[in-house]
C-alpha cells in the first residue's frame, strides 16, 4: 500500500529563501525517482525556519535507496549546510480504517 515519509528540519534563518529555491531545483528529480509517488515541501506558519517534506513512496525500501543516491549527487551535503541540525525522519504506513 505504500509508505508515507515525513522529514522535518529547521533551516538556518539566513538561508530560508535559498533553501526554498534549492528544493524547487531538486524536487522534480525526486518526483521522477523510482518508487516516488509524490513529494512536497511545507513551511510552518508559526515558524518560518521549520519545514516538513511530505513524501509518498511505493515502499520503505524504495525510499531508503533515495538518500544514498542524493548523497552521491552531493545534495545531502549541500542541504546539511543549510540546516540547524539533522532532520527528523518518520515512516508511516496506511491503515485501512
Amino acid at each position: 500500500m505504500g509508505t508515507t515519509v515525513l522529514v522535518e528540519f529547521q533551516a538556518k534563518p539566513e538561508v530560508v529563501q535559498d533553501l526554498k529555491t534549492f528544493f524547487k531545483e531538486i524536487l522534480p528529480d525526486t518526483r521522477k525517482y523510482q518508487g516516488c509517488r509524490s513529494v512536497y515541501l511545507c513551511c510552518n506558519q508559526e515558524n518560518a525556519n521549520n519545514f516538513l517534506l511530505v513524501e509518498q513512496w511505493d515502499s520503505r525500501d524504495h525510499y531508503e535507496k533515495y538518500p544514498a543516491w542524493r548523497k552521491e549527487t552531493g545534495v545531502i551535503d549541500r542541504l546539511g549546510g543549510m540546516l540547524v541540525g539533522p532532520p527528523t525522519i518518520r515512516y508511516f504506513e496506511y491503515v485501512n480504517a
